[in-house]
């Protein structure tokens, strides 16, 4: 994983390219494909410390005793270094927008 502006990490995935970014709502990263390859991918600004991403990222979280169903989930808009998180979050975060914050260091994920 390497450093990206302040706000961003990359990383090589096992299907590319991707960007990981920190988010305050689950509280971990968030990783969206940014290079050519096979759906789904997304733009990116090439910003690493007020980045774009377009479209809205979504991650979901199965529930292991349901298949298909979902036990939480995080929609965003993530513009210009703000995170736009859309209602349909389950986060205490869902409806607001707030500053995309820099990727923490180990030190301060305990």
């Amino acid at each position: 994983m390497a450093a990206l502006g302040k706000k961003l990490r990359s990383v090589q995935a096992e299907r590319g390219r991707a960007v990981m970014f920190w988010c305050p709502g689950c509280n971990e990263g968030h990783k969206v494909m940014v290079d050519d390859g096979p759906a789904p991918r997304w733009s990116f600004n090439g910003d690493g410390d007020r980045p774009t991403f377009q479209p809205s990222v979504r991650v979901q979280w199965p529930d292991p005793d349901h298949p298909g169903r979902y036990i939480k989930a995080c929609h965003s808009w993530v513009t210009d270094g703000q995170i736009e998180f859309l209602a349909d979050s389950t986060h205490h975060l869902s409806g607001q927008t707030v500053e995309l914050p820099d990727w923490p260091h180990i030190t301060d994920m305990t």
